[in-house]
């Protein structure tokens, strides 16, 4: 029988796009785009076995912030209500999962 591999961490497929952008974060304070890129690392990240260094950052961005997770999620739901937050590139209206 083959050893469960369950406690070995996983590199994020999108570590190294992301990782510049949490940087920035940690930089500047809480737009209204910042907190939407907040919640979507947070989410992104939510639950993933690895990338602890990301997970560790998000969470002290929150603390700089004087947020809570469900603070963040509460702010960005009424963002996202009103729209506009992720201008789209295309001429049509589309949604970014990446």
């Amino acid at each position: 029988m083959s050893e469960l591999h369950g406690n070995k961490d996983q590199q994020h497929p999108l570590y190294n796009r992301d990782r510049p952008s949490i940087l920035i974060l940690l930089a500047q304070e809480p737009t209204n785009y910042n907190l939407a890129e907040l919640a979507r690392l947070k989410i992104r990240y939510q639950g993933f076995p690895g990338a602890r260094d990301i997970q560790q950052d998000l969470d002290k961005i929150l603390q700089q912030w004087g947020l809570t997770e469900t603070e963040l999620f509460e702010k960005t739901r009424q963002l996202h209500d009103v729209g506009g937050i992720y201008q789209s590139r295309g001429k049509k209206e589309e949604e970014d999962w990446n």
